[in-house]
């Protein structure tokens, strides 16, 4: 079962048990106040009516007992109001009464008050006549019916009493079984929250800690910072290097296929210079002796200087070939990149004026040394530079900004970026600028940027370009630093 399922089954177990257990707690609510409305309607009215009816029957008797003492009419007066009080209770009783014993009992008592009355009144009666010894001897027959009624009300009673005491036991019992129910429902729900939590920390929450103590420490101690915030800012630093692998896969196979193009177009080059540079020497080597051996006119000799001019042109396009063919063989020193940038801006300093151009170097202080070929380096920069000039006809500026970038957690990098004010360069032709042969220029041979972006791969960097129309161009000079080892 998959972990998604466990933890909805779990909460569904959990719910269940809740939504069973509040019913459960409705229920025995409904039961429980069933039988206190049962012990409050019937039971209890029905006690105190029976109590009731004892009651006046003890006070009928006393009052009777007072007015044998001394005669007082008054005690007659409120002999007949209780009476009038226990006949109007036991009608009543008589009324609520369903239980056969209860009817039976009710019953009982009428039939022997109805009795006991007649032969009350008669002892009265000769009381007052002045019959005392009569009467007397009849009141202890009269005593003996009292009793007996007082026993049957106070019989009636603790009946409906250990009712009542039933009903309270019955309800003490359901309280005790729902505090049960309630305790186990308590238990269960723990325990289940217990095993969520333990599924919960146990399956989600220690792979989430384990990935954020990778990807996120708290000042290298190791201990993890907001859990959600970490995570977050985690997935974001890999989406983020896995964007940059991306550029840099891209980068690499640019390189790779420039590198390739360059490398057969080299092979090609370095063929076709030798086979052109046999001839032009002994066409080279003819020309000057004709022109110290025989005698020629004004005419023929400029003409045979002009012809000299195109050939000393056609050779230095061929030893740029030649260049281009030959991997750049590197002389390595360790010094910083910032002393190629100002021996290159000086070496320019009259041709920028020339061009009425401004150039400006940013830099915090000098670049960290590393191994590079500073003549190379010089030749790339001055290529960038004069680049830059030409495409300014009009004057502009020039800015290099230098500074020292991390591009690994390892690995810094000394950055030259080159960047002018003039017209930039067409989006269309971006892609092909590094490419041997490929020129703007009506003299040009469309090999200076392919030697730079050789050189600089040569070093183990990279040269990359940007421009916009109409807002200027940026070369960019990326040189890992290396305390030594091969370059690559």
């Amino acid at each position: 079962m998959s972990l998604k399922s466990r933890v909805y089954l779990v909460n569904a177990v959990l719910l269940g048990i809740t939504l069973v257990g509040a019913v459960l707690m409705v229920w025995y609510t409904y039961k429980i106040e069933n039988v206190f409305k049962t012990i409050i309607s019937r039971n209890v009215v029905i006690f105190e009516s029976a109590e009731a009816l004892g009651t006046d029957l003890i006070n009928q008797k006393g009052y009777v007992t007072y007015f044998f003492q001394d005669g007082n009419p008054e005690w007659l007066v409120e002999l007949a109001r209780y009476r009038t009080r226990f006949e109007n209770t036991l009608e009543e009783l008589k009324t609520q009464v369903k239980d056969p014993w209860e009817i039976k009992t009710v019953y009982q008592i009428e039939a022997d008050y109805r009795k006991y009355i007649p032969a009350r009144d008669e002892v009265i009666e000769l009381y007052k006549k002045g019959e005392r010894e009569k009467g007397f001897s009849m009141h202890r027959d009269v005593r003996q019916a009292f009793f007996e009624i007082l026993g049957l009300c106070n019989q009636f009673k603790e009946f409906h009493k250990e009712k009542i005491e039933t009903a309270i036991e019955k309800s003490s019992e359901e309280a005790n079984r729902l505090r049960i129910i309630a305790l186990m429902a308590i238990v269960s729900v723990t325990l289940l929250s217990l095993l969520v939590n333990f599924i919960f920390a146990r399956h989600i929450m220690d792979p989430i800690r384990k990935l954020i103590l990778q990807v996120d420490t708290e000042e290298g101690t190791g201990k993890p910072r907001d859990e959600v915030d970490a995570l977050q800012r985690g997935v974001l630093g890999l989406l983020e290097d896995a964007e940059e692998t991306h550029q840099k896969l891209r980068q690499s196979q640019v390189s790779l296929l420039q590198s390739e193009k360059m490398a057969l177009i080299g092979r090609l080059a370095a063929g076709t210079a030798h086979s052109i540079r046999n001839p032009l020497t002994s066409v080279k080597m003819r020309l000057f002796s004709l022109n110290r051996s025989a005698a020629l006119s004004n005419t023929q000799r400029e003409d045979l200087n002009v012809i000299s001019g195109e050939i000393i042109q056609i050779n230095k396009i061929v030893e740029n070939f030649l260049e281009f063919a030959r991997p750049p063989k590197l002389i390595m020193k360790r010094m910083s990149p910032s002393t190629a940038v100002d021996s290159a801006v000086y070496l320019l300093d009259q041709r920028l004026r020339s061009y009425h151009v401004n150039l400006k170097i940013e830099r915090s202080g000098p670049l960290s040394e590393t191994l590079i070929d500073p003549e190379q380096l010089k030749e790339v920069l001055v290529n960038i530079i004069i680049n830059a000039c030409e495409a300014m006809k009009k004057g502009g500026s020039i800015m290099i900004r230098e500074e020292e970038v991390e591009i690994t957690p390892l690995q810094k990098a000394d950055v030259i970026r080159i960047s002018d004010n003039g017209e930039g360069i067409a989006e269309e032709i971006m892609k092909s600028i590094f490419d041997p042969f490929f020129t703007t220029k009506e003299e040009g041979t469309g090999l200076g940027l392919s030697i730079a972006y050789n050189i600089i791969h040569e070093h183990g960097g990279t040269l990359e370009a940007s421009s916009q129309k109409g807002k200027g161009t940026d070369f960019t000079i990326t040189l890992p630093i290396r305390e030594k080892g091969p370059i690559g």
